[in-house]
């Protein structure tokens, strides 16, 4: 039998990590969809088993040795293969700066606080969720701590690499800083606007299974695979899973037809992201998609851009029609397209339009930062999270599951995740400039319910790279330009200003 190379063995130890991880996926899944509640600290032991064992092969002396002798003899290696195994090292890295107790006790105590932020939205009081959030957010520290001593990194700059490898907290501010020139006056402008020009009430009751089935078939037209996927209703939209099973939930409303079927449009981005991955590397760091803030990038596409186009209401209205069996002029095209870019400023991230989307995001950022730093207590979050919100959108939520409990995030222990949303919305104009570019027909394209050409695309010059390049390398091989606020800030002008 042939001997393997230290670099082939490297693969074996990650496609054993991959076979992991894909469970962790769906016990994750499963916390959130399907599990009795009392059965939570049950799930943080069992995720905490998995993640300590993943944590053991990645700092274990063999995967080091293993990783010296290849990185020797990497001159010898493919291109993928070289990529790879400087993924390879970024994942060692990571991992061994952080201990295996406090790898199982994030685990547990993450499990405690997501059942716990679940009882606290039902009862409207965070003080439910406080002392376990309190939990998460030291442990966090402490690994955020000995993350940014082993890297070189502030600790908050530590978390974010991980969520967005490459991007730090200065290149963030810069980016908000230009958009928060911008973006205030020209809420302003096209609430004025769209002040003249009302949008009929669509009112009634839209039962979650006729919701359901309409996003079935959406996600069928996009190219979900559902022999390899799930879709299912939850209290938060998410995905989970690896390619080859990948799940989908969404968040059913039913006085609103819309909410389902937004959410699982943005969720079948990322899913649809995972499934063009390059299939040869699926179970290699290299094959894993490249942090957050593409993700996002692929879920706003699909949400926010695409889904809220005139083109895509085009397609829509049949498929309503034949769900919901209603009529009349609140239907029309002109008055659904209205609707779903109906800019108004509201409490909620979820289902906030894409001009305020990015102040919620910076709210939650400026937040984030001050508990890591200690500088915020969590006991004073509700009050921190209303004067943010007065201060930055004009308002003040009603309650606690209207404010500081609206995401589960923290509960997650997943500080530095907030700013990939922002990133995204920038990624997503830009690589939507350069699609309308190469694909001139692709408005009709949509309105006939057609998107292999749309999802072509993505998986060519998006999906198909996995983690090969960095985040700003990748977009700019995607479109030929370096990443910049500006195409993002021309979508928005366009759209809101002169489409309306």
């Amino acid at each position: 039998m042939a001997v393997l190379t230290p670099y082939e063995q490297l693969e074996q130890e990650f496609r054993r990590l991959h076979a992991f991880r894909g469970a962790l996926a769906v016990l994750r899944w499963d916390a959130a969809v399907t599990m009795p509640r009392g059965s939570s600290d049950v799930r943080g032991e069992q995720l905490a088993a998995i993640e300590t064992e993943c944590h053991s092969v990645l700092t274990s002396p063999r995967l080091t040795r293993l990783l010296e002798r290849a990185e020797a003899s990497a001159a010898g290696l493919r291109d993928w293969q070289r990529a790879n195994l400087r993924e390879m090292r970024r994942e060692r890295d990571h991992a061994i700066a952080t201990p295996p107790s406090l790898v199982a006790r994030l685990a547990r105590a993450t499990a405690r606080a997501e059942a716990l932020w679940r009882e606290a939205r039902e009862r409207n009081d965070f003080a439910i969720l406080a002392p376990a959030l309190d939990e998460v957010l030291r442990l966090t520290r402490n690994r955020a701590a000995m993350l940014g001593q082993h890297m070189g990194l502030d600790p908050y700059d530590a978390l974010l690499d991980e969520y967005t490898p490459g991007l730090l907290s200065a290149d963030i501010d810069g980016w908000f800083a230009t958009l928060a020139q911008r973006l205030p006056t020209l809420v302003s402008e096209v609430v004025e606007a769209q002040e003249a020009r009302p949008v009929a009430p669509i009112a009634g009751r839209f039962p979650a299974s006729k919701q359901r089935a309409l996003c079935v078939d959406v996600m069928k037209a996009l190219g979900f695979p559902f022999d390899r996927g799930r879709f299912d209703g939850s209290e938060r939209t998410f995905t989970e899973g690896v390619p080859g099973d990948i799940r989908v939930t969404t968040r059913f409303d039913p006085a609103e037809p819309f909410t389902g079927l937004l959410g699982a449009l943005h969720e079948t981005g990322q899913a649809l992201y995972d499934l063009g991955l390059p299939s040869e590397w699926l179970d290699q760091p290299v094959g894993q998609d490249r942090g957050m803030a593409l993700d996002e990038s692929q879920s706003l596409l699909l949400e926010m851009v695409v889904g809220r186009s005139r083109a895509f209401v085009d397609y829509l209205l049949p498929l309503l029609a034949r769900h919901f069996g209603l009529s009349g002029p609140e239907w029309s095209a002109d008055n659904v397209y209205r609707r779903l870019t109906r800019v108004q400023r509201g409490p909620s991230r979820m289902d906030a339009d894409e001009l305020t989307y990015q102040a919620h995001i910076v709210v939650r950022y400026e937040l984030e930062r001050r508990l890591l730093s200690g500088d915020l207590p969590v006991q004073d979050l509700p009050g921190a999270w209303n004067e943010l919100m007065e201060r930055r959108l004009g308002l003040c939520p009603a309650n606690d599951t209207e404010g500081c409990l609206q995401d589960v995030h923290w509960a997650l222990g997943s500080f530095g995740y907030f700013p990939s949303y922002a990133i995204g919305a920038v990624i997503a104009s830009q690589l939507w400039e350069s699609l309308r570019e190469d694909l001139p027909e692709l408005d009709g394209d949509i309105r006939r319910g057609e998107f292999a050409r749309l999802t072509g695309w993505l998986r060519s010059n998006v999906h198909a790279l996995g983690a090969k390049m960095t985040v700003p390398d990748l977009v700019k091989h995607a479109t030929g330009r370096p990443l910049s606020v500006a195409p993002h800030l021309r979508y928005l002008e366009r759209k809101y200003l002169t489409d309306w």
